[in-house]
């Protein structure tokens, strides 16, 4: 079962009240770590990437640049001993800073605060069955996945193959925390995901 009328209602409501106050509020912030980021890297201190969202369109998320660029085919999965990430890149996607620009992709309704997060494509827009449940809703920035494997990256640099490590164990165990989420939605759950996020 997914989310009824006032549930999508009221969650909107609290994505546009916190996106705005989080976008004035880290306003300055925010213009100092796309300065750093953007010496660091020695290129623009924004990307935009390409992610599945709700109903399985494709929309650009924002973040800030925490690699080089080299010539190297793109690779989705990174581990934590990747030589491409910068140092302060290793910082902010350690303490996630990294994702602050999302608050934006919630502003324009690309995403929510708190939701699965969105997949690059070949993941979740390949999902069968029920397990498209998790396309019903705008993808998160944050979830219960998201605290579940905070050391993602540190797991599959430990891995002899992550990739296939991460398709056929990651994944499956983050299809069922996403279904779990959007099945048995609440609002004080969300409110519980982002104190954990915050202060966790």
């Amino acid at each position: 079962m997914s989310l009824n009328s006032k549930q999508k209602f009221v969650k909107r409501a609290i994505d546009l009240g916190l996106s705005v106050l989080g976008l004035i509020v880290l306003y300055p912030f925010f213009l100092v770590l796309f300065i750093f980021t953007s010496l660091d890297t020695n290129s623009f201190g924004l990307i935009a990437q390409t992610r599945i969202g709700k109903g399985a369109k494709p929309f650009k998320l924002l973040k800030f640049k925490t690699m080089r660029d080299t010539d190297q085919p793109q690779n989705y999965i990174t581990t934590l001993n990747d030589p491409r990430i910068t140092k302060f890149g290793r910082f902010l996607r350690k303490t996630k800073l990294d994702e602050i620009p999302q608050l934006w992709n919630v502003l324009i309704g690309d995403m929510s605060l708190v939701s699965p997060r969105p997949d690059v494509p070949g993941y979740a827009d390949q999902l069968q069955g029920q397990d498209r449940i998790i396309l019903s809703v705008r993808p998160g920035i944050t979830y219960p996945a998201s605290l579940t494997f905070r050391n993602e990256e540190e797991i599959l640099a430990q891995q002899k193959h992550p990739k296939q490590y991460n398709d056929e164990v990651i994944c499956t165990k983050k299809v069922k925390i996403n279904k779990a989420y959007v099945e048995n939605y609440s609002f004080l759950n969300d409110i519980k995901i982002i104190v954990k996020t915050i202060f966790g």
